[in-house]
């Protein structure tokens, strides 16, 4: 990958190349509709994991923030935690990592987290952030455990407004104090957009969406 910030941009050429960004008309959760659809779940092959698990090392060692380890919520930031860790590893920072199960394991090593015990600076890693949920648990979770939250990592901020004038980025931001680092925003895809003639038709629809729902 390049270096700077090139690789946010290679990120999302890899997005539409495995059919994670589409383009087109689709109702999210809130009602809207919406000119591009992101689903992180169809990063569905082991190359494309490990492609992906790159793009989450480059932009967290790029963003320079202070971290001793990574922590994945159920269920999706199960596996981005874990393949992330492997990434960083091979780009020469090792770090541990842990994830929750939704219930309590009442056999074996019981409990509710798996992998190295919560502690330090914990780096909560995610596919997308929209209404705060898994953000809000993991932040508890690494809380009682007597560990400090060291901010998000997620793939795409869509920069979108949820309910008041933030988007859920920079409520999450507001309200725990905490960075979020995003491999690529919506303002990198308008830009990705405009330098790809296949897909220029697109460009106008996605900027009327973020003139009309952006934060």
């Amino acid at each position: 990958m390049r270096g700077g910030d090139g690789y946010r941009r290679e990120f999302i050429a890899f997005a539409v190349a495995c059919g994670v960004l589409r383009f087109g008309s689709f109702v999210t959760k809130s009602g809207r509709t919406t000119p591009y659809f992101f689903n992180a779940g169809l990063f569905d092959t082991g190359a494309k994991l490990d492609r992906l698990a790159e793009f989450y090392a480059k932009a967290i060692l790029a963003s320079g923030l202070a971290f001793d380890m990574l922590f994945g919520p159920a269920y999706k930031g199960i596996l981005l935690a874990g393949a992330a860790a492997m990434a960083l590893a091979r780009a020469g920072r090792d770090v541990p990592y842990a994830f929750n199960r939704k219930e309590a394991k009442g056999h074996g090593e019981g409990g509710t987290i798996i992998g190295a015990p919560l502690a330090g600076r914990v780096l909560i890693v995610d596919d997308v952030i929209t209404a705060g949920t898994a953000v809000r648990e993991s932040v508890a979770i690494i809380r009682d455990a007597g560990a400090v939250p060291a901010g998000v990592a997620i793939s795409l901020d869509r920069m979108e407004r949820g309910t008041g004038a933030r988007s859920a980025v920079q409520e999450v931001q507001q309200t725990y104090g905490i960075p979020v680092v995003a491999i690529a925003t919506l303002d990198d895809l308008l830009g990705f957009l405009a330098d790809s003639p296949e897909l220029a038709a697109q460009r106008d629809a996605v900027a009327a969406y973020r003139s009309t729902y952006g934060a």
